[in-house]
């Protein structure tokens, strides 16, 4: 399941980061700059726009994957960055005891 959504909200991002590239600027952003003043800011032709639609659509599902996808890798319990380290394996194995008496090199 965390695998489709996350094809998913691949899919949304590209779409989202499409879609603000093609929006035209209204020339200076929020309004600023122009003779209208803030009051042309939510008025008249922009709000219905297919493409400031469409933006809020992609951005309201791409917060909501966002979301949906941090609790179930919380609930997962995965390891993050943040994560202990896993505990040591186990203790070293014991040398092999020493031959009792000497050693005498054969041929």
């Amino acid at each position: 399941m965390r695998l489709v959504l996350l094809i998913v909200f691949l899919f949304v991002t590209i779409a989202l980061i499409g879609v603000v590239l093609i929006q035209r600027s209204e020339g200076g952003g929020l309004g600023i700059g122009s003779s209208q003043g803030m009051g042309a800011f939510m008025g008249g032709r922009g709000t219905a726009n297919l493409l400031t639609r469409t933006t809020a659509v992609l951005a309201t599902i791409f917060f909501a994957l966002s979301l949906t996808l941090a609790l179930l890798g919380h609930s997962s319990g995965g390891g993050g960055l943040l994560a202990p380290p896993p505990p040591a394996a186990t203790a070293p194995a014991k040398p092999a005891p020493a031959p009792a008496g000497p050693v005498v090199p054969t041929k």
